[in-house]
């Protein structure tokens, strides 16, 4: 948002969710409480505000949908299906993330290209491809300009973990400079593709950006790198050699990352709309460090 408001103006990009913000986020600008499966609502937003691009991020991660299906079905599909609806309706740019969770099993892993077989286990997976599937028909039936990108595990100081398969890649670091010690709850040679949180944004304002003329998919995958618990611990030694970490496979979260890719083949969002990550793994932990390590000073904790 804060990438958006500098080009557009602070008064220009509302955020919005069903929580109340942090003093941070309220103070930055324009918020409003929305509530995706409240049809009514998200209208009378589109239209007082004569909105044009809707970014919709409201979903239910990979081990959290698992425990609630339910909850899962109703947010990731319903919700989105509103969202369609009204994006149609006003002539929006619309912008829905998918993600590796995308990917199942039968599809190939390393890398996984933007087109190939998509029958993953999980209902976040599930309600993803169908995403991704409603947007590309409603795009070619009605002209809807529909733009979609698959994430990676996206690292980020801001965000506490939130119920992913990816959440221990944030952890760590937390971990490294409270306790110096580190739980995992996947295998240490897991593999999955990884980004940091600036790449993220910076990627999906690009993509929002770029001419429609120049897209020849409507969903494209991005990738930066991708590592394992056990490449990330020895890179985050080289600033904190006392680290330790111990495995504690857990079974949902292990046997949900096992099914998805290990690296993305983003080929095509490179050469069609000019994507190049700025991150690789090394700055990646630099920047994380220092950023809770200035933190926690903020907070009066201890530097590890």
């Amino acid at each position: 948002a804060q990438m958006l408001r500098k080009q557009y103006g602070t008064d220009n990009v509302i955020l919005s969710d069903i929580k109340k913000p942090s003093p941070d986020v309220y103070k930055s600008g324009p918020f409003v409480y929305a509530d995706v499966l409240d049809y009514k609502l998200l209208r009378e937003l589109i239209v007082n505000n004569r909105i044009t691009w809707l970014v919709h991020y409201s979903a239910l991660l990979s081990a959290v949908g698992e425990a609630n299906v339910a909850l899962a079905r109703k947010i990731n599909i319903t919700g989105l299906h509103n969202v369609l609806d009204l994006a149609l309706e006003n002539c929006l740019r619309l912008f829905v993330p998918s993600t590796i969770g995308a990917f199942g099993p039968s599809s190939p892993r390393d890398p996984a290209p933007d087109l190939c077989v998509q029958r993953p286990r999980t209902i976040y997976g599930v309600s993803k491809v169908h995403g991704e599937l409603m947007g590309e028909y409603l795009h070619h039936k009605y002209g809807l300009d529909f733009r979609c990108l698959r994430y990676p595990g996206v690292i980020s100081v801001n965000t506490t973990p939130g119920g992913g398969t990816t959440d221990y890649a944030v952890q760590i670091f937390h971990d490294a400079l409270s306790t110096g010690h580190h739980e995992c709850y996947l295998r240490p040679e897991t593999r999955l593709p990884m980004m940091h949180i600036a790449d993220c944004h910076r990627a999906t304002v690009e993509f929002m950006q770029a001419p429609e003329c120049q897209l020849t998919l409507r969903t494209y995958n991005i990738a930066a790198m991708s590592f394992t618990p056990e490449e990330v611990a020895q890179e985050i030694r080289k600033h904190l050699p006392h680290l330790k970490v111990t495995y504690n496979p857990d079974v949902v979260r292990q046997s949900i990352a096992d099914s998805w890719p290990v690296r993305f083949d983003d080929s095509n969002a490179r050469r069609d709309w000019g994507w190049t990550p700025v991150f690789g793994l090394e700055e990646l932990v630099t920047d994380m460090l220092n950023s809770i390590q200035s933190r926690r000073a903020k907070e009066g904790l201890p530097a590890s």
